[in-house]
């Protein structure tokens, strides 16, 4: 098979769309095809503890081509979408320095957006201030601390529901250190790299993705889900960071400590699985409508050959082949 001539004019791919719509595997079959390296950009799948529960992709898989920014952090840790962004724009340049193509796929649509658009530059924030932060909202709770924004900040508090803590807090932080609005650091985003980015998503009908993501929390709990959720309990963690809000820790530990059963835990899961995907689905149709979409005609049960296909004989109309 002819192999793609990766250069600075060749582009970056990147596929968004919400989870168990088979992104992972249509990312793993075009690097194969176009001699591509795998970014992340899943929030969840950097943290290496949650192999089973953010369905990192497999050894094998990560074998079979280059895969980057999986696994790379401790769950103790905090990946901001600045941290993630500087990690992919390395992979990506590093992707280009081996003549490899950079096909970045992932269902946070942040750091999507962030690595095409660009990011706030704020301020580093004091420790004090942050320490002030969860201390407020532990003692407010977040209706309280939205309040409280509403206050300080009205603007990110019309933004913010209630129940969102954590960017509550990072609002708070923000107005409290500054003086200033974080909505006035966002409104002044620097230019985007200067990369041609490719950007894709996938957009499956709703009762396939929904089949989809049931069946995946299935599969997880076959796998060692429950373990997983053990272990990770065992390190008495901070409940704020992020991996302790990855999809299922907060069922699945419910059922350890005995407040539900295997039957309602795995049930719970697979609802706030099918939430989240909902989430997705309205973020990407709305938020990347310039990107290619694939749906109902081209998605199969979960992931087709006619899909890859399809996708790959778009992105090669792009780039110059051998």
């Amino acid at each position: 098979m002819k192999r793609s001539r990766i250069d600075k004019e060749s582009p970056v791919v990147v596929i968004g769309g919400p989870t168990a719509s088979g992104k992972s595997a249509l990312a793993l079959a075009l690097a194969e095809r176009l001699n591509g390296i795998v970014v992340n950009a899943d929030a969840m799948q950097v943290y290496r503890e949650l192999a089973i529960l953010t369905a990192r992709p497999t050894a094998d898989e990560m074998a079979r081509v280059p895969h980057r920014l999986y696994g790379v952090l401790s769950v103790a840790q905090r990946c901001t979408v600045a941290r993630w962004r500087r990690l992919a724009l390395a992979a990506i340049a590093a992707a280009r320095r081996e003549g490899r193509l950079p096909i970045v796929v992932g269902g946070t649509g942040l750091y999507l957006k962030a690595l095409m658009e660009g990011l706030a530059r704020v301020p580093d924030i004091p420790a004090q201030v942050r320490e002030d932060a969860k201390a407020k909202h532990a003692a407010l709770g977040a209706p309280g601390l939205h309040a409280e924004l509403a206050r300080l900040d009205p603007e990110m508090a019309s933004r913010l529901k209630p129940g969102d803590s954590q960017r509550l807090i990072r609002a708070w932080e923000v107005v409290t250190a500054t003086g200033q609005s974080l909505a006035t650091f966002q409104q002044a985003i620097p230019a985007p790299s200067k990369l041609w980015f490719v950007p894709l998503r996938l957009l499956p009908p709703r009762e396939p993705l929904y089949a989809a993501c049931d069946a995946r929390c299935v599969r997880m709990l076959a796998e060692g889900a429950v373990e997983e959720v053990r272990a990770l309990q065992a390190l008495k963690l901070d409940p704020e960071l992020p991996a302790m809000k990855s999809l299922g820790v907060r069922e699945l530990m419910q059922f350890v400590e005995g407040g539900l059963s295997r039957e309602a835990a795995l049930a719970a899961f697979q609802q706030a699985t099918r939430n989240y995907a909902k989430r997705q689905v309205t973020w990407f149709r709305h938020q990347m409508p310039q990107a290619q979409t694939w749906g109902a005609q081209t998605w199969g049960a979960q992931f087709s050959e006619s899909l890859t296909n399809e996708t790959f004989s778009f992105i090669r109309n792009l780039i110059d082949l051998d």
